[in-house]
């Protein structure tokens, strides 16, 4: 799986994730993906569509829930999981721990889903759309 970590979470949590995860399992933060970490949404989106294969995790409800910015995502072909108001209250290890127990299902839900913006649950393990 390939995993962008949006700019709205630490870069270091992309870089743990990634120490952690199998061979062939990529994590990467927008800065060190783009160059930059402060790229507006209108950039970043198009262009990891067009890669494809990418699922982004943030904690900016704003994508998911905005139009313009939702029905880009959406249009870009990703899949994204986003973090439940209660998780992103979290301290850092702990939103770490929660992804690291979600991978399996995140795994799955991309493989299964061609794109969409989906909670990530504080509890339980499965995901909520975002919207519509």
């Amino acid at each position: 799986m390939k995993l962008l970590v949006d700019h709205n979470l630490p870069p270091r949590l992309a870089k743990a994730l990634h120490m952690i995860f199998e061979p062939g399992d990529t994590v990467m933060a927008i800065g060190e993906k783009f160059g930059r970490p402060n790229l507006k949404d209108e950039e970043w989106i198009p262009e990891l569509g067009r890669e494809g294969g990418w699922a982004v995790l943030s904690a900016d409800m704003n994508i998911a829930r905005k139009r313009p910015s939702r029905e880009l995502f959406v249009r870009a072909g990703l899949v994204g999981f986003f973090f439940s108001p209660a998780m992103q209250k979290w301290p850092l290890r702990r939103q770490a721990a929660r992804v690291l127990t979600l991978w399996p299902q995140m795994i799955s839900h991309m493989n299964t889903t061609a794109n969409g913006v989906f909670e990530m649950p504080a509890s339980g393990t499965k995901f909520r759309t975002i919207g519509r």
